[in-house]
């Protein structure tokens, strides 16, 4: 009888002791065996402006610009430790025809100075064209109603950099920019500052290279006029900072061979968004001709890239032409212009 009451005594105090596990489990892990919802980080800052890349052959390589081959003053828009590799002169012009009729232009002119480094200044224009205007009208019995005055109102953004880049070693760059940014929209305005900070290091292993960026570093701001309009409290508006590392490999050596092929991937964590994947492929023909591919996943819009690039020579000058196409998906698409001469 002992054995079987002593049997009884060790079954229930397993038993308690289950119990005891499970409901400390539960309250440990209140959501245990219910799937958290998805936090998502969109809409917390603004300066959007600052993700466009004007730039057509790093957006036609699926918005990459981390560790590509043979930079350029447009390099700044991106990794500014690029232009650090720039020999002389390079000067960059960009025009783009984006979304809803929006115009950014951008110009980038970079100069090496041996033994110091590389200096660039950069000017970024968006201009939102004519917007008609619309107020809420109030209407009888309450509430209110959305009217077109016929009046319309403008918009638009601006960012003036200066960057420095320097060889540490052959291998690796350091780089860096420091803006003046404005954004206005109809009589009310902000400014504000950001700093780009970027390297990138050649490991050795042919042409295999890495590349870090953090991009948009900079304070708050508030509107001024908008909240005195709308007697409100002062919002501050973020800025869009992100992070960005990536790996680029040439296939085909360029130096030994008139054809040159390179991949490059990059891994995007911003601070208001979902972590992003960019993949870009170039192929060069003796750095004359060149056709580029690309795609951006875990976007809601964003996808296919394409693009193709010349490079001539004229009157002593280094010319160079690229287009791309960006698909938007239900947003239409982009094109993309450039023109840049080196010298």
């Amino acid at each position: 009888m002992m054995m079987y009451k002593n049997r009884n005594m060790t079954l229930r105090n397993l038993i308690s002791g289950l119990a005891l596990l499970i409901m400390l489990q539960t309250n440990a892990f209140p959501q245990s065996g219910i799937e958290p919802s998805e936090i998502e980080r969109v809409g917390q800052s603004g300066w959007q402006f600052l993700k466009i890349n004007g730039d057509p052959r790093q957006a036609s390589l699926g918005g990459t610009f981390m560790a590509s081959s043979n930079p350029t003053a447009n390099s700044v828009f991106g990794n500014p430790a690029l232009i650090a590799w720039i020999e002389n002169y390079d000067i960059q012009f960009n025009n783009v025809s984006w979304l809803a009729d929006i115009q950014y232009t951008s110009l980038a002119v970079a100069r090496s100075f041996k033994g110091i480094g590389t200096f660039a200044l950069s000017y970024v224009s968006l201009n939102y064209g004519d917007i008609p205007e619309t107020i809420h009208s109030a209407i009888q019995g309450g509430g209110t109603v959305p009217l077109v005055t016929g009046e319309t109102f403008t918009a638009g953004d601006m960012a003036i950099g200066l960057s420095f880049a320097k060889q540490i070693t052959e291998q690796l760059a350091l780089g860096g920019s420091a803006r003046y940014l404005n954004e206005e929209i109809a009589g009310t305005g902000m400014s504000n500052w950001s700093l780009d900070f970027s390297t990138i290091y050649y490991t050795g292993l042919r042409s295999l290279r890495l590349a870090i960026t953090v991009r948009n570093f900079g304070p708050d701001a508030q509107m001024v006029g908008y909240n005195e309009a709308l007697q409100s409290e002062p919002v501050d508006v973020r800025m869009p900072l992100e992070l960005r590392g990536g790996i680029a490999y040439d296939w085909l050596d360029g130096d030994s061979s008139p054809h040159l092929l390179t991949t490059i991937l990059e891994a995007r964590v911003p601070s208001d968004g979902k972590e992003k994947i960019h993949f870009g492929t170039e192929y060069s023909y003796h750095n004359h001709f060149s056709v580029r591919g690309g795609y951006r996943f875990n976007y809601d819009e964003e996808g296919l890239t394409l693009g193709v690039g010349l490079h001539f020579p004229v009157s002593g000058f280094d010319c160079v032409l690229n287009y791309a196409y960006l698909d938007y998906g239900s947003l239409n698409q982009v094109n993309m212009l450039s023109f840049g001469l080196a010298f």
